[in-house]
């Protein structure tokens, strides 16, 4: 069974990246560098090895810690006598002095701070406590050999005899969709071939399920954790690459499209695409 307990619901996904955003913001005035730091940080944490991030206790708090030493870097100029604080080994390993830390040595006085400083102490603000205290720390990951998506994806198509008509496709996606708004796990895994598999495209640039999962039982865990009901989400059915799919939505962002394809009676394949950039011509206005 793939890693199902690694999904995140759609709304901390999204919560986590504007924060981050908004701290990257805030430190370098700048929407493109933001953007740019961000994409780094997403690169380290999936860096990591898996045992290496279930040692993080907060992910979102490392992040944070990660974004904040980034755009440190980016705005600390070149020290060629090695008086200012210096970030030594792994990210999140500082060198700040005997001080013991970047807020304990920041002016009272924001207007009399350096960009550096100014980016620190939005980092220590954001993040509610000193650069260096937030536990795991990033490494060398280690090498994984996985399955290539297209080449599994091929494999089970192979295996497909009936090939469900547009209507039973549209039939099988609205009652995707409302066992998925009703959170009935038992109910949405009934819909799933035993060998189903979901895979989770984030492109890297948000906190997702880093292998597929496979099973009726962990795809459903997965699409029940990442589509759970909260205030501000919504689940519709949308045409999908020429069939019915879903589209979950963020307040009025769409956060996730999930393609679904169906042999027979029930679905043999679940594509989960939360890339933003793959996103973008989803939340296009519209003319």
């Amino acid at each position: 069974m793939g890693p199902a307990g690694d999904t995140v619901p759609i709304a901390e996904l999204l919560d986590e990246r504007r924060h981050l955003l908004e701290v990257a913001h805030r430190m370098l005035g700048s929407a493109v560098a933001a953007e740019r730091v961000i994409d780094e940080a997403y690169r380290e944490w999936y860096g990591l090895t898996d045992r290496q991030r279930s040692r993080i206790g907060s992910p979102r708090a490392w992040l944070s810690q990660i974004v904040g030493a980034i755009c440190l870097e980016r705005l600390t100029p070149p020290d060629p006598y090695g008086t200012a604080q210096r970030c030594v080994g792994e990210r999140g390993q500082c060198d700040t002095g005997p001080e013991g830390g970047v807020g304990a040595v920041l002016p009272p006085k924001p207007e009399t701070l350096s960009p550096a400083e100014r980016a620190a102490f939005v980092l220590s603000d954001a993040l509610g406590t000193a650069v260096g205290t937030v536990e795991g720390s990033p490494g060398q990951p280690e090498p994984e050999c996985a399955e290539p998506a297209n080449r599994a994806r091929h494999s089970l198509r192979t295996r497909r005899a009936q090939p469900a008509s547009p209507s039973r496709q549209d039939g099988i996606a609205h009652a995707v969709r409302q066992a998925c708004a009703d959170e009935d796990a038992g109910r949405l895994a009934s819909l799933l071939t035993p060998d189903v598999t979901a895979f989770f495209d984030g492109g890297g640039k948000v906190r997702t399920v880093t292998r597929p999962v496979t099973g009726s039982e962990g795809v459903a865990r997965s699409l029940l954790t990442l589509l759970a009901r909260h205030p501000r989400t919504t689940l519709r059915t949308h045409p999908v690459n020429g069939s019915t799919g879903l589209v979950a939505r963020y307040d009025d962002q769409v956060a996730a499209v999930v393609a679904l394809d169906v042999a027979g009676s029930r679905v043999v394949e679940v594509w989960v695409v939360l890339n933003p950039d793959k996103l973008r011509s989803w939340n296009r206005p519209r003319p």
